[in-house]
C-alpha cells in the first residue's frame, strides 16, 4: 500500500511545478501565432468549429450535408466568435480556402472574414479507417506546395480537419477552432510558428 501512497504524493508534490514551467512557453507560442497572422505572409491552417463526434456515418456524400457530421450550436458559436477574434485583431486574410466537407465549409463561412470561400479537396478529410473516408487519398504534397507558394499579401487561412493537419505537418493536434499558423519556405520543412485558439475571447 506504501507504493502507491508515495507514488501520489510525488505526483501532487511534481505536477504543479511543470504546469507552472509550461505556462509561459504556451503564451509565447500564441503571442508568436498573433504576430505571424498580424504580419501577413503566413499560412493558419484552422481545425472547423465543434462537430460532435469522430469521422462520418457510414455512406455519407460530400454534396448532402445531412449524411455528415455537422457543426452544432456551440460550433457555430465558435465559428462566429473566431471571425470576431481576427477583426478584433486586425488579421488580413489574402485567401480562404476551405475543405469540401460541410462542417468546414460552414466554419469558413460563418466567420465572415469578407473573403469568398474557395473549396478544394486538397485540404479534405485525411481520418482513417473510422468511417470517414472520402474514399480518395487526400493529395498531401500538392497541398504542401501550394502552402510553399504563399507570399500574401496577407494570410492564407485554410480551414480544414485535425487530421488533415496532423498528416501535413507531422504532429500537431489542434483544438476545435484553434489555428496552426505555418511560414511557408520554397525548399525547406513547413515550420510551425505557433498556435493560437480563435474561438477563446481576448
Amino acid at each position: 500500500m506504501r507504493g502507491p501512497w508515495l507514488l501520489q504524493r510525488l505526483l501532487l508534490a511534481v505536477l504543479p511545478a511543470l504546469f507552472m514551467a509550461m505556462a509561459p512557453a504556451v503564451q509565447a507560442d500564441e503571442a508568436a501565432a498573433w504576430a505571424a497572422l498580424k504580419a501577413g505572409g503566413h499560412v493558419a491552417l484552422m481545425r472547423h468549429a465543434e462537430a460532435p463526434g469522430i469521422g462520418d456515418p457510414e455512406g455519407f456524400r460530400l454534396g448532402a450535408c445531412a449524411t455528415q457530421r455537422n457543426l452544432d450550436a456551440r460550433g457555430r458559436d465558435e465559428a462566429r466568435t473566431a471571425g470576431d477574434r481576427l477583426r478584433a485583431e486586425r488579421v488580413s486574410i489574402g485567401r480562404l480556402l476551405s475543405s469540401p466537407w460541410c462542417r468546414c465549409r460552414d466554419t469558413a463561412e460563418l466567420m465572415r472574414t469578407g473573403r469568398p470561400v474557395e473549396m478544394t479537396p486538397l485540404f479534405g478529410s485525411a481520418f482513417g479507417d473510422g468511417g470517414g473516408r472520402s474514399g480518395q487519398a487526400v493529395p498531401l504534397d500538392e497541398a504542401r506546395r501550394l502552402m510553399r507558394a504563399w507570399r500574401g499579401p496577407g494570410t492564407l487561412l485554410v480551414v480544414t480537419h485535425g487530421a488533415t493537419i496532423r498528416a501535413l505537418l507531422d504532429g500537431p493536434n489542434p483544438a476545435t477552432a484553434e489555428v496552426v499558423v505555418v511560414k511557408p519556405s520554397a525548399d525547406g520543412p513547413l515550420l510551425e510558428v505557433g498556435r493560437a485558439r480563435l474561438a477563446q475571447r481576448p
